[in-house]
């Protein structure tokens, strides 16, 4: 990386990344902290700590308590953005301020992080509000956790939380902030035109005393490393409230994959791309431009530590689900036996060396993506140097790499329609 560094884990097990920027004079902080919905019977307490994390601070020898407002009033007077995301593996916190404001900042994710208030009031409101909408799985959840339990089997990101015996209190969010919000395994990545080493004495000083952790809140690993094949079809009868919900076909494949530092990833990426990762990308002009059976089409590489697959996605009128189905098929085998132009395979270099380019376009983009890469254990120029091993990449790799990954017979099909059922599938849900 061309850029002034500083990387080091304090005592408590807090990895601290502070990255000097040039240009704009502004800072930008992340948090990540391992929060994986592990312990089904913590569901309802995870949704509601990361809801109110951040709307207050308890009394301490040198500060009073702070309420919501005053945690809004004080971001407002630093002139900060604060905001919290959770992912199916992490808890986000993520902070931008002028540079003038970043010690105030620091200081204020102290306080929330060694001081947190978890008040009666807030929680209620919060308890209220998802009363009031509740999160039930739409039509796309479910199917995708039919999916990766079929090719992957039981898991965490494929069983759904159970009910809770009780409603969660302001003490049950106290433990589990205990237990979760820790150093112990968190990542906090900061960027900013100041000098790392000083940053990095001023983030010492203020959380060497935060303790705890590692929280276990860590997705284990499927059990199988690449999908087991095969086809699963959920159906909706034609008039239920979960049909009329849905008003579509979908499907959703689990193809094999690898993770971002094997030496197929790259060809795998040019691949997925050709596939189904553009919009003039063969997928696409077949299943939607050529016969009109979708309006969604798209194929992604995912991954986290539970572990990696391509994921190919259509939706379509209902009824169309199996034809959706086997055009997918179809274009794998194509693309599979066949493998790609040379054209397409340079079509897909320069879109994917673009999109690395636009990843990293702003101070905000550039400060999740490293924090993202520290708390995978990538390099934090992973994503800069990944340009120059696209290309590097032949085309006799993505071919090989199409070949491989791409083979119908190593992927796994799920359909939703209410409109139709498919016989020779080895699980079905009426």
């Amino acid at each position: 990386m061309n850029r002034e560094t500083g990387d080091t884990t304090l005592g408590n097990g807090l990895r601290v990344v502070v990255v000097r920027t040039h240009g704009a004079p502004l800072a930008e902080v992340r948090l990540v902290l391992p929060y994986a919905r592990t312990a089904p019977h913590l569901a309802e307490a995870q949704e509601l700590l990361a809801a109110l994390f951040g709307t207050g601070t308890g009394a301490c020898a040198t500060a009073g308590a702070r309420t919501r407002q005053d945690v809004a009033d004080l971001a407002a007077d630093l002139g900060a953005e604060l905001s919290t995301v959770v992912t199916a593996e992490s808890l986000v916190v993520a902070a931008s301020v002028l540079r003038a404001g970043l010690p105030g900042v620091l200081a204020l994710l102290s306080d929330l992080l060694l001081r947190p208030a978890y008040r009666e009031a807030e929680l209620a409101l919060a308890q209220r509000r998802a009363a009031v909408s509740p999160r039930t799985p739409g039509p796309r959840q479910r199917l995708r956790r039919a999916l990766l339990g079929h090719a992957f089997g039981t898991h965490p990101l494929v069983d759904p939380p159970t009910a809770p015996a009780a409603a969660t209190t302001p003490e049950d969010l106290y433990a589990l902030h205990a237990r979760a919000v820790v150093p112990d395994g968190a990542v906090l990545l900061v960027t900013t035109p100041d000098d790392p080493d000083e940053v990095g004495v001023r983030v010492r000083e203020l959380l060497a005393p935060w303790s705890g952790g590692p929280s276990g809140l860590v997705l284990p690993p499927f059990a199988r490393r690449a999908p087991r094949p095969g086809r699963i079809a959920l159906t909706e009868p034609a008039g239920t409230a979960a049909a009329a919900g849905s008003g579509q076909a979908l499907v959703l494949c689990a193809a094999p994959a690898v993770p971002d530092g094997h030496p197929a990833h790259a060809p795998l990426h040019l691949a997925q791309l050709i596939l189904g990762g553009s919009a003039s990308s063969r997928l696409a002009r077949r299943v939607r431009d050529r016969h009109g059976l979708a309006y969604a089409v798209s194929a992604d590489l995912r991954g986290n530590r539970a572990g990696d697959w391509l994921e190919i996605e259509c939706a379509g009128a209902p009824g169309t689900a199996g034809r959706i189905a086997g055009e997918i098929t179809d274009c794998l085998r194509e693309l599979a036996a066949d493998g790609p132009s040379p054209e397409e395979v340079e079509r897909a270099r320069a879109y994917a060396s673009g999109f690395t380019r636009f990843a990293l376009a702003t101070r905000t983009e550039e400060a999740s993506a490293l924090a993202g890469f520290a708390a995978a254990g990538l390099p934090l120029d992973w994503l800069e140097g990944y340009r120059d091993r696209l290309a590097k990449v032949t085309h006799h790799q993505v071919a090989e790499a199409a070949a491989y990954f791409l083979d119908p017979a190593r992927v796994a099909v799920s359909t939703l329609d209410e409109a139709e059922h498919d016989h020779e599938s080895d699980r079905s849900t009426q």
